[in-house]
């Protein structure tokens, strides 16, 4: 079930990292507020490039946000699991919440995709959450069941597999390595396995699709071994530096990749998860350098506030989207309305789309901002 809990920060440093890391808060503040970013645009027709996704093959700033959000949902699992583990919680207990969790945040998904009408004949089934849902409960389970070691080793073999299959294992009509949207193996199993439950343009393929989620699972696993990194007795200045050269390891070795088997989002190909995953490392190291070590917070407040109650920003957001696009206006949708009165009106339209994007997320701050001063915190 939604709880409802307050949080308190503690200010003095401990050899382990068993406090709550406001870099990683403010991380994940950082992701969720450039995921509505880029969700909810003013018009789909009129966007600048660092706000779309490529195409297929390559990235944008935007291919970063959802990998980004993966490996923080892996980094929390030790922070979270590993205390409990060690104040006397039994494994079987924290199964129990696993799957509760999993089916919590895989229901909302689900919700997600078909309000307001709820069609069931192409009701996707796939999406943003649901993966998340997915990733977060094999991550979990392997993080309570292995060693870091083993977490590497599976990490490893889950890459290599992926590309394996997408390689090697050709498509029913199409080459083997086929990598179009059409001839892909990850998009003929989607057509399979889901038929026309997929993502909507198309129906070809689904970018969370079902073959995918191998990978993602793998991008929430770098996640874990990071978290498992920060809870070591390190110093805090070598669980940075550890991070960064980390992911620099990481980027070089994706973009190697990206040669034969190239960055691509929507078949989150191994090359994409490390280079994405090198990045969120080096990402939340400046953070943690940054916030956690030097103590310079205050830059980073509205992002601490997102960060606290980003599940509840996802769904509201998505929910307020929604009826932008159902809500009728003067003939025209209420979004589109806003849109065309409150910003085209003296801006160029792309430049009105975005500040429509800007504001949006602006509304959003507003709105949690006042559960954050009321110590109100979603979480599921």
């Amino acid at each position: 079930m939604v709880e409802c809990a307050t949080q308190k920060h503690m200010s003095t440093a401990t050899p382990f990292e068993t406090q709550r890391l406001v870099s990683l808060d403010v991380f994940r503040g950082i992701t969720i507020a450039g995921m509505v970013l880029v969700n909810n645009p003013g018009t789909w027709e009129h966007i600048h490039w660092p706000l779309q996704h490529a195409p297929w093959h390559g990235w944008t700033p935007t291919d970063l946000v959802f990998p980004f959000f993966l490996f923080i949902v892996g980094v929390a699992i030790p922070l979270a699991f590993a205390n409990r583990l060690e104040s006397g919680r039994s494994k079987r207990d924290l199964y129990i919440k696993i799957i509760k969790r999993t089916i919590i945040i895989f229901a909302i998904g689900l919700f997600l995709n078909g309000f307001p009408y709820f069609g069931l004949a192409e009701y996707r089934i796939p999406g943003v959450l649901q993966r998340i849902a997915v990733c977060y409960f094999f991550a979990s389970i392997i993080f309570l069941n292995t060693k870091v070691r083993t977490q590497v080793a599976i990490t490893i073999g889950l890459l290599l597999f992926y590309w394996f299959l997408v390689k090697f294992v050709p498509a029913p009509g199409f080459a083997a390595g086929d990598l179009t949207k059409e001839g892909s193996l990850p998009s003929f199993v989607d057509r399979v396995v889901l038929g026309k439950h997929v993502w909507v343009l198309g129906k070809v393929y689904d970018p969370e699709g079902v073959l995918s989620t191998i990978p993602a699972i793998a991008t929430a696993l770098i996640g874990v071994l990071t978290g498992s990194w920060l809870r070591t007795d390190k110093t805090r200045y070598e669980k940075a530096a550890g991070m960064f050269v980390a992911g620099a390891v990481c980027v070089a070795i994706g973009w190697a990749w990206n040669s034969f088997f190239p960055i691509n989002k929507a078949l989150w190909t191994s090359s994409y998860v490390l280079f994405t995953g090198g990045l969120a490392l080096q990402f939340l190291a400046f953070c943690y350098w940054l916030i956690d070590i030097q103590g310079y917070r205050r830059w980073a407040k509205p992002f601490e506030v997102f960060g606290l109650n980003a599940i509840a920003l996802y769904v509201g957001a998505g929910l307020m989207a929604s009826l932008f696009g159902e809500i009728k206006v003067g003939g025209t949708t209420l979004g589109n309305w806003i849109y065309q009165n409150l910003f085209a009106s003296w801006a160029s339209p792309i430049n009105a789309s975005l500040a429509f994007a800007i504001s949006f997320v602006l509304v959003w701050l507003v709105l949690m901002w006042i559960l954050y001063n009321r110590k109100i915190f979603l979480k599921v």
